[in-house]
């Protein structure tokens, strides 16, 4: 083989090794049967939620998913694949399985997130929770709910002095 060639491919499986060690998620889908225009409306939905959809040679794809010990993502590496890289764990999942329960040629194989290899069931199951800010939002209002319902309890308090009867506390002592 010639040495350009070989130098050519080797900076290939670099730079896609690189790519996959910096990639919080990546899903591995197979697009076969899906037409021009599907394509492009799945890159446009993937592009709005900051996810990459790159096609690779599957050879320097096995390679490089061997060279970072993701032995198995690089078994299913067969047909015509598409490689998700996101910087958010959550949004290729997402945008790849609602995608995909429209257009049943769209295969979602399996992904690697965090480092970790996950299987078709994990992925559905990303695809179900919300994105950061979402997953933020949930967590900020569960932080907030001992808090809200203290300010509630005391604003109770404060009326029922107001008005001259009893606060509840006394109110259950009494009975």
């Amino acid at each position: 083989m010639n040495k350009d060639i070989l130098a050519q491919k080797e900076a290939a499986v670099s730079a896609l090794t690189d790519r996959m060690k910096d990639a919080a998620s990546i899903v591995l889908v197979e697009y076969r049967g899906l037409t021009v225009a599907e394509v492009t409306e799945l890159r446009k939905l993937l592009r709005a939620e900051d996810v990459d959809l790159q096609v690779y040679k599957n050879t320097i794809a096995q390679r490089a998913a061997r060279s970072l010990g993701y032995d198995a993502f690089a078994e299913v590496l067969k047909g015509p694949n598409a490689l998700a890289f996101g910087a958010d764990q959550v949004a290729p999942a997402r945008v790849l399985a609602k995608f995909a329960k429209d257009h049943d040629k769209l295969i979602v194989k399996n992904g690697v997130v965090d480092g970790a290899v996950v299987d078709e069931e994990t992925i559905k199951t990303l695809a179900a929770l919300p994105n950061k800010e979402g997953m933020l939002a949930r967590f900020a209002s569960t932080l907030n709910a001992p808090v809200i319902k203290f300010a509630m309890t005391v604003k109770a308090l404060a009326e029922a002095k107001e008005n001259g009867g009893a606060a509840p506390a006394e109110e259950a002592a009494a009975e």
